[in-house]
């Protein structure tokens, strides 16, 4: 009598197991919404770095687009031919001010990257000086692309 053959862990083909390709916890592709909310997340930690207390009272959104029709009064929108590229909502009773980036916008405006993440970067900062009442080279002196004294 023969024994029986030890069972191998093997695919059919011969290849080896077969598993995941990166650890649950790592992405292996972002969508385009979740790179561009970590383009703003960065922004605003950027700017919040120095700023965290005055802006405690900020809330930061994003959105796909900018609705039709405002019903909550607007302190202030950054437009491009028109089309709301981000606005700043007053605080009201039930809610904090925010201020709300639109995403599509954006990436429609922007070449690359790059430019999307100055972009980006240049919105927040402004909006976040308007909030405060100050000027952007104060909130953030790298505003603009010019490097920091």
């Amino acid at each position: 009598m023969t024994s029986p053959r030890p069972t191998r862990r093997r695919d059919r083909r011969g290849r080896g197991p077969r598993g995941p390709l990166a650890p649950r916890a790592v992405p292996l592709t972002e969508s385009p919404s979740q790179r561009f909310d970590g383009i703003v997340l960065d922004a605003v930690e950027h700017v919040e770095a120095r700023w965290r207390n005055e802006l405690a009272t900020l809330d930061f959104a994003v959105e796909e687009v900018p609705p039709l029709d405002v019903t909550v009064p607007v302190e202030d929108e950054i437009e491009s031919a028109g089309v709301p590229l981000a606005r700043l909502f007053a605080a009201s009773d039930e809610h904090p001010a925010r201020l709300v980036i639109y995403r599509r916008p954006l990436e429609l405006r922007a070449i690359d990257r790059d430019d999307l993440e100055d972009l980006i970067h240049d919105i927040v900062v402004e909006e976040a000086a308007r909030f405060l009442g100050l000027d952007p080279e104060i909130v953030d002196p790298g505003y603009g692309g010019e490097e920091p004294d």
